[in-house]
């Protein structure tokens, strides 16, 4: 008698990664923070957002409210997200997405 295969058979149970579903830094609308200053906060923290995208995202936050302005793995998230209070920007809690 032969010993049978060392076949494990894997099921996909869903759509994330091992690490989880992406969280979100949400920047909320205040009345204290202009959106020039708004702009330059993002661009000094969130990669790959420039002065002009990061006035898109001000007027953005203004019109709606809040905007998500980085999504991505949690310890980043949290990193944005206390670096961008710390500039005095008006800060949601982190989401999980």
């Amino acid at each position: 008698m032969s010993a049978p295969p060392d076949v494990v058979e894997r099921r996909s149970g869903g759509t994330g990664t091992a690490l989880g579903p992406p969280w979100r830094v949400i920047v909320l609308n205040d009345e204290h923070n202009t959106f020039e200053g708004v702009a330059r906060s993002l661009s000094a923290v969130l990669p790959n957002v420039d002065y002009r995208r990061g006035l898109t995202f001000a007027n953005r936050i203004h019109q709606s409210g809040r905007a998500i302005v980085w999504t991505g793995h949690q310890e980043l998230a949290e990193l944005y997200h206390e670096q961008l209070a710390s500039r005095g920007l008006t800060m949601a809690p982190l989401e999980q997405g």
